[in-house]
């Protein structure tokens, strides 16, 4: 075929078919159509020159064209597409390194393997077009709700048809033992889409937090326009889910909003979800209230939260103890991942055996530091004192309130707490040096010579090595090991040590051996302040 005797509009109204068939811009469909044209053309004059086609977008008129740059004499690699400063003079007056020489070439006649590839890189062009298409249509979508038709099922896999393209559900995906037929209509949540190779790739999901989510934005009209937020999800997917809300117009209530008419919205949301029991909750930005309200039907009695540790300790009545943990842990787990918290649940029986236990050990230890009765230490610990420095240091003021304590009694209990203070200082520093611990570490403020003790044990013997610790090692804290939130042990943990102190005693030991700059510490913490004045 002679692109110079074919009609040449021909290849405009191709583009354009082709283009509305695909549902893609039809300038890629001429620049594949060039891009094609130009490789037939090189196979024709030679690979190593370099033609370039150029459509006229209003008569569909191919132009052929050799293009040469103007190179150093010295840099010429082929003369099919380069040429020398005094070459190019017999086209330009005054040419330049990196000139472009242009000269127009007769069309090429396209043979059948020449058409043949033309097609080839035609089609190959139109197919990424629509894969970034159908790409950037999906990805918009992310985290949306979509409507579907299966097609068949795969290992488990459910294929779905989403008009423009497919999806696939993955079996893990579904809800419990849920099963597709083909045709069947399906509503998914899309969790993911990706750019691969064969095209892009569509992920979707019903057993998504999100799924449900969106599910009540359709359902409740307050939370569409923003009047209503969800605040949570948690779900155990086609058993139970809780969902948070919040109202951010205090006369209408989220939770009454969320469940409808007669329960008309929650209903249908339950139906889509293959029977899912749903629990509304409605937020809060006090924790242990949140708590309390995501532990429902459950009552509570106490919570106790460890902010630092980011754990919280719930006491419930015997009886409620099976409710609030539910089957198989369900209740307490999804309270867990709808307040954020590692969640320990005690009854009032347990709560009271730790604590009368609390009490026996440190009543039994002010018996053996300060050679007390019983009686007495156990007023030690109802008034409040839990070890030997609160007695030592304390006012005598605070003494005097326990009854039965005079002047003299006082001042002989802080006497004996300070020398057995005293003596357990001494053995721990002796202990320390033996185990080779330096003067720079011992003389440090803000160490207690049990501290030091405990680092010699783990081999921190100078300020050098203290210097080099990271404050969780000092003080112990929390990670996240698969999914599960595990307990990191701190070498001075036992003496009370909270990352603050930790950090700060660190940041000073480095400043005192010159690591670390204190202005520029200043500095640092300006620059927030200056931030966000701005």
């Amino acid at each position: 075929m002679a692109i110079t005797s074919a009609n040449q509009l021909e290849l405009l109204q191709t583009a354009e078919a082709v283009a509305r068939e695909k549902m893609i811009d039809p300038e890629l469909v001429i620049q594949a159509m060039e891009e094609s044209l130009a490789r037939a053309a090189k196979s024709r004059y030679g690979s190593e020159m370099d033609i370039r086609v150029t459509i006229d977008r209003k008569t569909g008129r191919a132009q052929f064209t050799r293009v040469r740059t103007v190179v150093e004499d010295d840099a010429v690699e082929s003369y099919q597409a380069q040429m020398t400063v005094v070459q190019a003079k017999q086209f330009l007056a005054d040419p330049k390194i990196g000139d472009e020489i242009i000269e127009e070439v007769p069309p090429v006649d396209l043979g059948r393997i020449a058409a043949q590839s033309a097609k080839q890189v035609i089609l190959q062009k139109v197919r990424e077009a629509e894969r970034d298409r159908q790409f950037e249509e999906f990805e918009g979508r992310k985290g949306t709700i979509i409507n579907g038709v299966v097609k068949r099922e795969e290992y488990g896999n459910i294929i779905v048809d989403i008009g423009r393209g497919e999806a696939i559900l993955r079996r893990n995906e579904k809800i419990g033992r849920e099963s597709y037929r083909p045709n069947d209509r399906i509503r998914s949540y899309i969790k993911d889409v990706r750019r691969e190779a064969r095209g892009p790739q569509v992920f979707l999901s019903r057993t998504d937090p999100q799924f449900m989510a969106e599910l009540f934005k359709m359902e409740v009209p307050e939370i569409y326009d923003g009047i209503i937020e969800i605040k949570a999800v948690a779900r155990d997917p086609g058993s139970r889910a809780k969902i948070a809300v919040i109202s951010y117009d205090s006369s209408i209530d989220p939770v009454g909003a969320c469940v409808g008419m007669r329960g008309s919205r929650v209903q249908a949301v339950v139906n889509e979800l293959q029977g899912e029991k749903i629990d509304i909750i409605p937020w809060n930005e006090d924790q242990a209230t949140f708590l309390v309200n995501a532990l429902q039907p459950a009552e509570v009695s106490k919570v106790v939260i460890d902010e630092e540790a980011n754990r919280i300790e719930v006491v419930v009545p015997d009886e409620q103890l099976s409710l609030a943990i539910g089957r198989r842990g369900q209740n307490v787990r999804l309270a867990s991942q709808l307040t954020g918290l590692d969640i320990d649940i005690l009854t009032e029986a347990q709560e009271s055996e730790r604590r009368q236990a609390e009490f026996a050990d440190r009543t039994g230890m002010f018996m053996a530091a300060l050679d007390l009765d019983e009686t007495f230490a156990q007023l030690l610990v109802s008034e409040g004192f839990t070890n030997l420095e609160e007695v030592a240091y304390v006012d005598l003021e605070e003494l005097l309130v326990i009854e039965g304590v005079d002047d003299a009694t006082a001042a002989e209990l802080q006497a004996r707490a300070r020398d057995h203070i005293e003596a357990l200082n001494s053995k721990a520093l002796e202990a320390a040096r033996e185990l080779g611990v330096e003067d720079s570490l011992i003389e440090f403020e803000g160490l207690t010579p049990q501290m030091v003790e405990a680092l010699a044990k783990d081999d921190v013997k100078t300020l050098e090595d203290f210097a080099t610790c990271a404050d969780w090692e000092l003080a112990g804290g929390w990670t996240t090991v698969n999914g599960e939130r595990v307990k990191d042990e701190g070498i001075l943990e036992k003496f009370d040590m909270s990352l603050e102190e930790a950090q700060h005693l660190v940041m000073t030991a480095r400043i005192q051996l010159g690591w670390v700059d204190p202005s520029e510490l200043a500095g640092d913490a300006e620059a927030p302040v200056a931030e966000d004045e701005a």
